[in-house]
């Protein structure tokens, strides 16, 4: 059985995009979840197979331009993601499926908004509207004793760590750090991950303020582990420093990333982010 892919990545964050538009092999295994699962899981491995941070299936939707299911490296499904979300733009519009300047996207997170830039044709980056940044324990969700979501001190293995926990449509704990790229996010951000404080595991981004307006960031994703680049991690990041205020509102900040930077902008209602979408090869592999 032949499946045929796209894969594409925003910042280094790399998926496999599976068009749904019409029959397609992998549609047939969604009956079964655990066979799903395995697949993906399969596909995603960098040393067997097509390799990737998970796989991205496009949708037709009743509700939006396209619907995106979004799975992690070891074949769980994510609620959203805003490097592929900007990805499934750039696929839908090249390939003719949705061709406007805005596109809704359907999402276990609600229906997100992107608005693309066009050049000769081709979709080069990609505006995504996330919607709000939630501070809230149970939209995270977070079991703590503080009931706040900001500055809440975390022991995780050896360490204590201050933790501002928020909800970008997929939980998120951002922590400062002095030394981001020389920090131990596979210790840290694996056991982060799977702590006892988040009842369905979280995205661990270790972050420096470089200025008021830049940010360096290391993400440690659930279900993937590290990953070059994570739009609504960089969002989160982004809407903490504007909380605790070392970052402006309603203004661009670009937030670094392993892969490459995206441009963040939070306001009270809406966090934008801004960066590049792009094909890296298209194929087909035997199921």
């Amino acid at each position: 059985m032949q499946l045929e892919f796209t894969k594409m990545h925003g910042c280094g964050n790399d998926y496999i995009y599976i068009n749904c538009f019409g029959d397609n092999p992998i549609l047939s295994m969604s009956q079964d979840g655990e066979k799903l699962s395995r697949t993906i899981a399969a596909l995603s491995d960098r040393h067997f197979s097509i390799g990737g941070d998970g796989l991205i299936m496009i949708c037709p939707s009743l509700v939006a331009d396209c619907k995106m299911r979004m799975f992690n490296a070891d074949g769980s499904e994510g609620r959203m993601c805003g490097n592929a979300i900007r990805c499934v733009g750039k696929f839908v519009y090249d390939k003719g499926i949705v061709k406007k300047d805005v596109i809704t996207v359907e999402t276990l997170s609600g229906i997100k908004t992107l608005y693309m830039q066009i050049e000769n044709g081709v979709a080069v980056a990609v505006k995504a509207d996330l919607g709000k940044a939630v501070f809230e324990k149970e939209a995270v969700p977070v079991v703590w004793d503080s009931e706040g979501c900001i500055s809440v001190p975390l022991t995780v293995e050896d360490r204590e760590f201050v933790c501002n926990a928020v909800s970008m449509g997929s939980a998120h704990c951002v922590c400062f750090v002095e030394d981001v790229q020389g920090f131990p996010l596979e210790v840290y951000g694996k056991a982060m991950e799977v702590h006892k404080a988040f009842p369905d595991r979280v995205n661990a981004e270790f972050i420096r303020l470089i200025d008021s307006h830049t940010v360096e960031m290391r993400v440690w994703e659930r279900g993937s582990g590290e990953t070059w680049a994570c739009g609504t991690g960089a969002c989160a990041s982004a809407a903490v420093c504007v909380k605790l205020g070392l970052c402006p509102a309603n203004e661009d900040i670009t937030v670094r990333l392993k892969g490459g930077e995206l441009v963040i902008n939070v306001s009270e209602e809406r966090v934008f982010m801004q960066g590049p979408a792009k094909i890296a090869y298209e194929g087909c592999i035997e199921l």
